[in-house]
């Protein structure tokens, strides 16, 4: 159900844009559904996660230029500076304390030696580096109706297979330590 939430606003701009093919009308109806799933996340449990907060602020300045400019290009930007935002966040978590960011929200459910917390950290450094390139290129050389299908469907695979990869490679180091 969480998950579900998470994307309804990227669903309802699939849906609109799908509707009427208008990245603008799409992007202005992104803008007050990011709103509302935020506030109802503070008004329902008086805290909002920070993923949400940054999408928030790159929907509200990125979709504001889209509509404003009337130029779907800047909403087209959002998945990457998204993206290059945590992996520079997850890069850095590195040297700021003696757990990674991944460790800190993993490691009460896993014991893990340190190598493979490093090792899981940066293969979540090179995923979002590579997302935000992948959105990059697909958005400005394929058609928009094909960037919205990536936006919603290629970038949610793309991280399906990523964990399902992470998931294979946890299993390995779970099994030798058992």
């Amino acid at each position: 159900m969480k998950l579900l939430f998470d994307f309804l606003p990227i669903v309802i701009f699939f849906v609109v844009y799908k509707t009427t093919g208008d990245i603008i009308l799409a992007t202005a109806v992104l803008i007050p559904a990011t709103l509302l799933q935020v506030g109802y996340t503070w008004l329902k449990h008086k805290t909002v996660e920070k993923m949400h907060l940054v999408s928030l602020i790159l929907v509200v300045l990125l979709g504001g230029a889209t509509v404003l400019m009337g130029d779907g290009n800047f909403i087209k930007w959002k998945p990457t500076i998204v993206n290059g935002l945590f992996a520079i966040v997850f890069f850095g978590s590195q040297f700021i304390s003696n757990k990674n960011i991944i460790q800190r929200m993993m490691g009460d459910k896993l014991d893990l030696p340190f190598k493979v917390w490093r090792t899981l950290n940066l293969a979540w450094v090179g995923f979002f580096i590579v997302s935000g390139v992948t959105n990059l290129y697909v958005a400005f050389n394929f058609s928009e109706d094909i960037w919205v299908d990536f936006k919603l469907f290629g970038l949610l695979g793309m991280t399906l297979v990523f964990i399902i990869l992470q998931g294979i490679y946890l299993s390995s180091h779970l099994q030798n330590k058992e």
